[in-house]
């Protein structure tokens, strides 16, 4: 019985107190995107994920929060378009491959190129150090002065380390996420 009850008090939240709001994940090719959005939207992770042409779109739910997140090449030929499926968005997620530091310079020049467009001032901006389930990695203060994070102003900014395929710290991620529903 308590069962129902849960199910009919979830439909009338999604039916008449649903919030959505829009996603984009960003970052450089390999960085773990598409595992990241397949992993939080219920499926398994896979090691053998096709890289992103263009972009991916996947809803997930959370509660009364409906999550629509873009997925966006990371390849340089789609990262022209990065600025324009940034603008008007709720939250900016820009992950990062903390267990390759040879693109770190490359990273932090697209995020930092990124950000300083007019029209994704005030955006909030999560970024998330993926693969930190591997022995050699970088923390999470390591990425935050490799990023020069604090040198980025006129937004909230944090930084989390997470492991898409441990499923490693994704419950904290969405809840920094849901914070900015509405908004």
């Amino acid at each position: 019985m308590a069962g129902l009850f849960k199910k009919v008090y979830d439909w009338l939240l999604r039916t008449f107190w649903a919030t959505e709001m829009d996603v984009t994940m960003i970052g450089l090719q390999n960085a773990g995107k598409t595992s990241l959005l397949r992993v939080i939207s219920g499926g398994e992770f896979t090691l053998d994920s096709i890289p992103t042409v263009g972009f991916n779109l996947k809803r997930v739910q959370r509660g009364h929060v409906t999550l629509k997140c873009w997925d966006l090449g990371g390849q340089p030929r789609f990262r022209q378009m990065w600025e324009r499926y940034c603008r008007g968005v709720n939250a900016i997620v820009f992950i990062v491959d903390i267990a390759d530091p040879r693109l770190l310079p490359q990273a932090k020049e697209e995020l930092h190129s990124l950000m300083r467009n007019e029209t994704l001032q005030g955006i909030p901006l999560l970024v998330l150090g993926n693969k930190s389930d591997l022995p050699e990695r970088l923390s999470v203060d390591e990425l935050i002065d490799a990023m020069d994070l604090k040198s980025i102003a006129g937004r909230e900014v944090s930084c989390y380390g997470i492991s898409a395929k441990e499923e490693m710290n994704l419950d904290a991620v969405l809840q920094w996420l849901m914070r900015f529903a509405g908004k």
